[in-house]
């Protein structure tokens, strides 16, 4: 048997163990955003699990050669790896560290049941001493209470139907207008179903959507939607996809 046949066979396993494992775990999908860069640099050590705006915050010791972490809203079938932070000091000498992830939590979770992985053992969670029981499974699973306000954005909440939503004072005169209207404002108005909080559900069929929000004769656009666009007289108006 030659060298390069052995060396074939020895490429071919590492490669199947690296695809084994890569379907296993996951790398940590972070948004690569100011907001998760600033959260990132205020992590200073080791502790207990914290919420902080729309994201919770996780770490663990630097002891472990890898830390993922898994869960329930996702049914345990992704492992997302931690990054490894080092500490350093004036001059730039590595003095201490640790790992940490940070969850974009989703909108409909307040709650988060998770596991960590620790070199390939599944654990719960060594700094956060909430634990829940889950009869089903008989497994121990760390708790993180995630309950925060989740102001109310336009959204599409079912198949061919948008949610929309406006945030303002109270007692205003609120209507929608956009491309499936040919920009008509004045034939859908807004409804207040707490103060300041106006809302409109529409059917819409699936496809691309230019909109706006009024006010008298005032155009507003969707504070709670980042997508803008240009109306066809020029007009900065909101964009919305619905699918």
């Amino acid at each position: 048997m030659n060298k390069r046949f052995l060396y074939s066979l020895l490429f071919c396993f590492i490669a199947a163990e690296i695809s084994c494992f890569a379907a296993k775990a996951t790398p940590a999908e972070q948004p690569d955003t100011n907001e998760y860069d600033t959260l990132a640099l205020s992590i200073d050590g080791l502790g207990s699990p914290y919420v902080e705006g729309n994201y919770a915050i996780f770490t663990a010791d630097k002891n472990a050669r890898y830390v993922g972490i898994s869960f329930d809203f996702e049914n345990f079938r992704t492992i997302h790896a931690f990054k490894r932070r080092t500490i350093r000091d004036s001059e730039y000498k590595a003095i201490d560290s640790f790992y940490f992830y940070i969850l974009e939590l989703p909108k409909t979770v307040q709650q988060v049941k998770y596991r960590l992985v620790v070199d390939g053992l599944w654990t719960t969670d060594p700094l956060n001493e909430s634990t829940v029981y889950n009869e089903e499974t008989g497994i121990t699973l760390s708790l993180l209470d995630a309950s925060r306000y989740i102001p109310p954005v336009t959204e599409q909440p079912k198949k061919g139907l948008v949610h929309f939503v406006y945030q303002g004072s109270s007692g205003e005169q609120i209507r929608l207008g956009g491309s499936f209207t040919n920009w008509d404002s004045w034939i859908y108005e807004m409804v207040e179903v707490q103060p300041g909080i106006y809302q409109l559900d529409l059917p819409l069929p699936p496809g691309k959507y230019e909109y706006a929000f009024y006010r008298g004769m005032t155009t507003l656009v969707d504070k709670g939607n980042p997508d803008r666009c240009y109306t066809p007289d020029g007009k900065v108006a909101s964009l919305l996809v619905v699918k």
